[in-house]
């Protein structure tokens, strides 16, 4: 049985500038390796010339076909190990001058694939995603050449709301919300170091103040995977309690995108070093577009589990996730969230907030929702996606950013 994905002519964002390569002839494929991503295992196809391909899956044994129109491989290319649900890879020409590259899995998975276009340093390159959510966008990991147990922990940016200048909300009592963050913040991060497979970044660790955007780009160059950033909210009414979870709005992500598309010249650390600054208007959209749904469909299912996970220890004064435009959370590549842990506002939360008890406590019902959520979708060479497939085929990948 043949199940037809679809097909894919070469994007007319790359026709014109690949006129003159498909000119000169037959495309080469010169190098095909794996590439990691947290919720996809990725093939990068490198090729000497955008070229038609088509895309289709098959069945008995379970297998991904990517057959290449008019394409030849360099001379001894060769293929890499099998990891994952990747039980081989193979390549064959066929009678029309098509390459076919065959992936046979040991599960059926869903596949799709996008043309990157050149840069300084990289040519042509098709990538097929396998598994996860095919629209989601490349990520900040490469993969490393190492034994197959490695596998790198999961990278969770802890913020601490204001500090510094910036005291946050006051309390009846007194009460500074930046202190008590912070506190929940460090107690946070503690938890999460303590968890194997799991590491915390602090983007503030003392009394000092960030700007917003700040706080972004230190999380993003830790390499976080999720960003959570810690608040204790304030009413008039001093009757109001409990906690709140937060995730971008859909107006938020837009008025984001508009931003990035405008500065695009200092966007050059998009995720998996896609840089925007040379790229068409419209491929430069669609990517952001790729990159922002991705993380804000991440984001609310995250959120998701905290929000349970605060409910079982305390009051939730909003029983659903709510969406708004705080700036902190508007990075387009990681998923985030702003957790109200409770009204300093109110006397008795903000005499709870003050103990070293209550806490902890936040902190680790907070923590509790983060790891369900990263057991339940463990990002692509983790340790938490190595123990999900039972310990095997683990792929070591390098904290940084790379590109595919």
């Amino acid at each position: 049985m043949i199940r037809k994905i679809f097909r894919l002519s070469v994007p007319w964002l790359l026709a014109c500038a690949a006129a003159s390569a498909h000119a000169a002839g037959t495309a080469r494929l010169d190098d095909v390796r794996f590439w990691n991503a947290p919720h996809a295992l990725r093939l990068v196809l490198e090729l000497s010339q955008p070229t038609e391909h088509e895309l289709f899956s098959l069945e008995n044994p379970n297998r991904i076909v990517v057959d290449l129109t008019e394409t030849d491989s360099v001379p001894g290319l060769k293929l890499p190990a099998a990891t994952g649900p990747i039980v081989t890879l193979r390549t064959g020409a066929q009678a029309d001058g098509t390459l076919r590259l065959v992936i046979e899995t040991s599960t059926p998975v869903t596949a799709s694939t996008a043309w990157i276009e050149p840069s300084a340093d990289q040519g042509h390159r098709l990538i097929v995603t396998l598994g996860g959510e095919p629209s989601m966008p490349p990520r900040a990991v490469r993969a490393a050449h190492a034994p197959a147990d490695i596998a790198r922990a999961i990278v969770v940016a802890i913020d601490a709301g204001h500090g510094g200048k910036d005291p946050g909300a006051i309390g009846r009592s007194g009460t500074r919300e930046k202190d008590v963050v912070l506190a929940i913040a460090r107690a946070l991060a503690r938890r999460i170091d303590a968890e194997p497979g799991m590491r915390a970044v602090l983007t503030r660790g003392d009394d000092k103040y960030l700007a917003h955007r700040e706080r972004i780009r230190r999380a993003r160059a830790g390499n976080a995977d999720l960003f959570v950033s810690i608040h204790a909210d304030a009413i008039l009414n001093r009757e109001v309690s409990g906690s709140s979870v937060y995730v971008l709005s859909e107006r938020g992500a837009t008025d984001e995108a508009a931003r990035w598309l405008a500065e695009r010249e200092n966007a050059s650390d998009l995720v998996g070093g896609v840089s925007l600054d040379d790229k068409d208007s419209v491929l430069a959209s669609v990517l952001l577009d790729l990159s922002q749904s991705a993380s804000l469909s991440s984001s609310m299912v995250a959120a998701e589990r905290v929000l349970a996970s605060l409910d079982r220890v305390g009051q939730v004064r909003k029983p659903r996730v709510q969406q708004a435009g705080f700036l902190v959370l508007k990075s387009p590549d990681i998923a985030s969230m702003l957790i109200e842990t409770a009204y300093i506002s109110n006397p008795a939360e903000e005499k709870r907030l003050r103990t070293e008890t209550h806490q902890r406590k936040l902190a680790g019902a907070i923590f509790s929702g983060v790891r369900e959520y990263f057991v339940a979708n463990p990002p692509q060479g983790t340790q938490f996606a190595q123990q999900r497939r039972g310990g095997s085929g683990a792929v070591a990948v390098v904290a940084g950013r790379g590109t595919p």
